[in-house]
């Protein structure tokens, strides 16, 4: 893989997802919104960039991993943002959880230059984007998906087209949605078992031997008993995520009464001060709750 890259974003997704490219031989040039976070990325090859022009500027392909609407907005359409130095030929991924309308919007933007735009939002959290088998849902042209399938493939283990532009954030969105549910649902059974004396350990088993196993029992289940909640996906990110389904949501005339209930327990997490943690932090306001750890012993 020789490809020239700029990618822009270097958080608790994006740092992983430049390193795998650099380690799969890919020319990268990287931004952060923050100085200061390109670190071991310099040692593996990677040039830093002052700006988003800067990433830009003599690179074939840009993928930015920014996280949300806002700082979207700031990296693509301000000063010094990719659209003021975006030439004809480049091809812009965005791989940001964000609203399909701004999916829509930063694909006309990039066809009035010229450019080639694609959503491309990722399922898997910082242990995939660091061990490179994210799952990319992506929205575009497929002939467009075609030309930068390796560099994609550097970050991930699949791919899947999901159709036009802006159908890879309401993929996402909607795949999220499910992930928070889970999440809750865990939780909430968690709660339930500890209140009657079960012991945390034995109940996950359980849940992984039976009609409740999950990819977010696997995930989540050790940091439910040890209380370690280090980031893999933060609280805030997922209400965020969730936030934006609700809004989609309401503009299909979707009912989505479980959402709405997940979206309002993450919230009370957040007013707990909790939000940059892993959302499977929600578990201390049950542990309050109930006044017992899941792990065992008083809250």
């Amino acid at each position: 893989m020789s490809k020239k890259i700029g990618f822009i974003g270097l958080g608790v997704m994006g740092y992983g997802m430049a390193a795998n490219l650099l380690r799969k031989g890919s020319e990268v040039t990287v931004y952060n919104r923050t100085p200061g976070k390109a670190g071991e990325l310099l040692t593996l090859g990677a040039k830093e960039a002052a700006t988003p022009a800067e990433a830009v500027t003599g690179n074939d392909t840009v993928i930015t991993m920014i996280s949300n609407d806002d700082a979207i907005r700031e990296v693509y359409f301000g000063e010094n943002g990719i659209f003021s130095a975006l030439q004809p030929g480049t091809t812009l991924i965005d791989s940001s959880t964000i609203s399909p309308a701004l999916a829509l919007e930063l694909t006309a933007s990039a066809e009035e230059r010229q450019a080639k735009f694609l959503d491309a939002p990722v399922t898997g959290s910082k242990p995939a984007a660091d061990g490179g088998t994210l799952t990319f849902m992506v929205g575009g042209d497929a002939e467009v998906l075609a030309l930068v399938e390796d560099a994609l493939l550097a970050m991930g283990r699949k791919i899947i087209h999901m159709g036009g532009n802006s159908s890879g954030s309401t993929a996402k969105l909607a795949h999220n949605t499910i992930v928070g549910i889970n999440m809750l649902g865990l939780v909430e059974g968690m709660a339930i078992a500890a209140s009657g004396g079960i012991d945390g350990k034995a109940f996950l088993e359980l849940v992984q031997s039976g009609g409740a196993a999950s990819r977010t029992a696997e995930l989540k289940g050790e940091k439910l008993l040890t209380g370690n909640y280090d980031v893999q996906f933060s609280l805030a990110l997922m209400l965020k995520d969730l936030r934006l389904s609700s809004v989609l949501s309401d503009g299909l005339k979707v009912p989505t009464p479980i959402l709405e209930a997940a979206k309002s327990q993450l919230q009370i997490g957040e007013a707990m001060g909790l939000g940059e943690y892993d959302m499977s932090v929600v578990a201390k306001a049950y542990e309050q709750w109930i006044g017992r750890k899941f792990g065992g012993g008083e809250a």
